[in-house]
């Protein structure tokens, strides 16, 4: 029985248009599009590009829930074997875009999917957890050189074998395999303590997670002529919440006007779905204590209380959408000047 793939691409790679389109609005189009033509070439008798789904990166990361609801309907009308995201090489909207879809098809269908990404993409961190990830040049100059390793690594999916990342050439998963050997553990372990006592090389049957070490940023010289901002995990949002904020795992941020406030009551709560909102929302600057900073600029013991404060929601949220999060807020606070940063949890 041939083998079914559904193909995302954002509105760019699927020839709708440029920046222009971002926010065109989801489609799915029989056979394929775009890169998927080459990727399906280079599949050969393995599986058929069935459909292709494109939408628009700003209307994607703007509206998942509407734009997710649509490639379910994808989903349940093609009823792939195999999705196919990418290459988004290093195009941060459609890297995050494409690591939505990856999180959805795997966690809600439990079918496989590959992508593309470039090392230093946003969406990264979650795509490579979900899907088969092939590492790709930055720019869609690489796209000859991605689509075979793709199709690649779909082939043996398809065929049912087993993926290696060493082996085959993608992103490492984190995920541990059971293996068989023909020595029992003490033995390996003797024969691996014993390479290392003699510096030779050897490679670990369990390896560590690595984690990123940040430098902490200089101490303020003069807190009484730096502008501050605050930022929040606490779920901080205006009455209504009017971008739509998820009060758990968290898939976007926002940003809000104070200017002018001297506290949050009345005109902001909080939808963090991790603890009881009566108190706070009593008094939302018992989370965001933007009251006790006025007090504090008024008394010119700090400059500047920053005109915009930022959100979401952390319980729940993953590790990879917290750092891109953190990346896109960091960005935003050093190009308006700001000195210092008071990040309140809850």
């Amino acid at each position: 029985m041939e083998k079914r793939i559904l193909y995302y691409l954002n509105q760019f790679f699927g020839q709708i248009g440029g920046e222009d389109n971002a926010d065109f609005a989801p489609v799915l189009k029989e056979g394929t599009v775009g890169p998927a033509v080459g990727f399906e070439k280079e599949l050969g008798d393995a599986g058929k590009v069935v459909a292709t789904f494109i939408c628009g990166d700003n209307y994607i990361n703007e509206n998942n829930e509407a734009a997710l609801a649509e490639f379910k309907k994808a989903m349940d009308e093609v009823k792939p074997d195999l999705v196919v995201v990418g290459p988004s090489f290093n195009a941060g909207r459609y890297g995050v875009a494409s690591s939505l879809i990856a999180q959805f098809v795997v966690d809600k269908y439990d079918i496989p999917v590959v992508s593309g990404m470039y090392e230093e993409n946003p969406g990264l961190e979650i795509t490579r957890l979900k899907a088969y990830t092939i590492p790709t040049g930055n720019s869609a100059i690489d796209m000859r050189s991605a689509l075979p390793k793709m199709a690649a690594v779909a082939k043996k999916i398809l065929a049912g074998e087993q993926i290696i990342p060493e082996e085959d050439g993608i992103f490492k998963q984190g995920k541990r395999i059971t293996g068989f050997s023909d020595k029992i553990g003490a033995v390996r372990a003797v024969e691996m303590l014993m390479k290392r006592l003699n510096n030779e090389e050897y490679e670990t049957e369990m390896p560590m997670p690595t984690f990123d070490l940040v430098e902490p940023a200089p101490p303020i010289k003069d807190l009484t002529k730096a502008t501050i901002a605050l930022v929040t995990t606490g779920g901080i949002v205006p009455v209504g919440n009017p971008d739509r904020i998820q009060s758990a795992s968290a898939q976007k941020w926002g940003k809000y006007n104070i200017e002018g406030h001297d506290n949050l009551t009345g005109d902001f709560i909080t939808i963090h779905g991790g603890f009881d909102p009566i108190y706070c929302n009593e008094s939302p600057d018992r989370v965001l204590p933007l009251e006790s900073l006025r007090i504090m600029e008024k008394e010119g013991k700090i400059g500047k209380v920053h005109d915009t404060f930022y959100t979401t929601t952390g319980t729940g949220t993953a590790v990879g959408n917290a750092i891109i999060f953190g990346k896109e807020i960091g960005k935003e606070l050093k190009e308006a000047g700001v000195d210092g940063v008071i990040l309140t949890s809850t």
